[in-house]
């Protein structure tokens, strides 16, 4: 992984965002929610202070969907950091994803009530990758698939289709 620095070695401040993911996988579909921008992404997001992961998913879910779920296990821990010239900030970020494979216990699917998840949809797994999408998805998915022993995923390549 390449770090930026400013010049002198050290290395460029910039922002930094520790996250949950929900991924929901159920009958060959995964729970996604559309964003306003248009773009579909998991349940998920930022960690309050003092919050832990595992609450922050459930907490999310519920917030996001409409629905209650219970964490079945860690799925892993990515790490993102992205070039301050492809962020809106203009300054490097880093995003760290804790995923969890989570499964719905009950509620039904709504929009995120003043929210910025415009609907919630179970997506059949082979349309996913058709959708313009947050490049969560296919982590959550590749952790998913195949459950690495250390929590750990392959860089998933960002192009197409995939945004951050």
């Amino acid at each position: 992984m390449s770090r930026e620095t400013d010049g002198t070695g050290e290395l460029k401040q910039g922002s930094f965002r520790l996250a949950a993911y929900a991924v929901c996988i159920e009958d060959g579909r995964v729970l996604l929610g559309r964003h306003a921008s248009g773009s579909w992404t998991l349940p998920g997001g930022r960690v309050e202070h003092a919050e832990d992961p595992f609450d922050t998913v459930i907490r999310e879910v519920a917030e996001e969907t409409g629905c209650d779920a219970v964490v079945e296990r860690l799925l892993g821990v990515d790490s993102r950091v992205i070039p301050a010239a492809d962020t809106h900030a203009g300054v490097v970020h880093q995003n760290v994803g804790v995923f969890y494979q989570v499964r719905i216990t009950g509620g039904s699917l709504r929009p995120e009530p003043n929210g910025e998840i415009a609907e919630s949809v179970w997506t059949p797994l082979p349309e996913a990758a058709h959708l313009r999408r947050s490049s969560l998805v296919d982590i959550g998915l590749a952790l998913a698939r195949s459950v690495p022993a250390t929590g750990h995923v392959a860089r998933v390549a960002v192009g197409g289709l995939i945004e951050h």
